[in-house]
């Protein structure tokens, strides 16, 4: 017996086969249907385990592309899936920041995972992967690269808060003839301020989980380490927590 959750970000798709622990778990490129790489995602899953559909008992959505999904059995918001997935986890979590492609949210659970709040950022994409993107792309570097980039370079000071103008910012920096690890670090230290910030408007308690693919950037996570004066914790796979808990909601169903 089987659930499965599936993410649909602007971004990423992601997809988690579940039965009481993490089966298997898979991201795609969303790319330009939401609605078809959902339907990818959860064939990929059954395929690579060899099950069939009928073994699933559940199919939960979550994500921006989650109303896009017609072969689901429920679909929640990813605020709440983000809470149960980190909780599955780590039972300790009370704080969460999610910096996904589009959007941050900080969310503070209770000790059961469920929300007692939560912030999110979803008008502008200032501190998001799609900031991230923008950026790194400016230096004609590859995301993958920012760490290396930025390791043990001093920080340049990017203070815009939108993306538009941090873009104005850097190119004045490489005209002006700073580095590209000195921009890169300061890329992080723009990002690790705007994820503070939000943090800073919701109860920080207990244990923190930092997720969305912006996690997957060791700098990131230290610089908001040193800004808080708290570990952080990060999931092996930083991107799929709200497709996780997306299952765990599908399996406390069935139960």
């Amino acid at each position: 017996m089987f659930t499965v959750g599936i993410d649909t970000g602007s971004v990423a798709t992601k997809g988690v086969l579940f039965n009481g622990k993490i089966v298997r778990a898979i991201t795609i490129p969303t790319g330009w249907s939401p609605k078809r790489s959902s339907e990818e995602a959860f064939a990929m899953l059954l395929k690579k385990e060899n099950i069939n559909k009928d073994e699933v008992k559940k199919v939960i959505g979550t994500g921006y592309g989650r109303i896009s999904m017609d072969f689901t059995d429920k679909n929640i918001t990813e605020i709440t899936c983000h809470a149960k997935g980190a909780h599955f986890l780590n039972p300790n979590i009370r704080t969460i920041l999610d910096i996904g492609g589009q959007d941050s949210k900080a969310i503070h659970l209770d000790e059961r995972g469920n929300v007692l709040d939560f912030l999110m950022n979803d008008k502008c994409a200032a501190g998001t992967g799609r900031f991230l993107q923008v950026m790194i792309h400016l230096l004609g570097e590859e995301i993958e690269n920012l760490d290396r980039l930025a390791k043990n370079a001093k920080p340049q000071s990017i203070t815009s808060m939108c993306t538009v103008f941090a873009e104005s910012e850097v190119i004045s920096l490489l005209a002006n003839g700073a580095s590209k690890e000195s921009i890169a670090g300061g890329i992080i230290e723009s990002i690790a301020n705007r994820g503070v910030s939000l943090l800073s408007k919701i109860n920080i308690e207990n244990e923190v989980s930092f997720t969305g693919g912006v996690a997957k950037s060791h700098l990131v996570k230290h610089s908001i380490e040193e800004k808080i004066k708290r570990k952080i914790h990060t999931a092996e796979d930083t991107q799929i927590v709200g497709a996780l808990g997306a299952a765990v909601l599908g399996w406390n169903m069935i139960e």
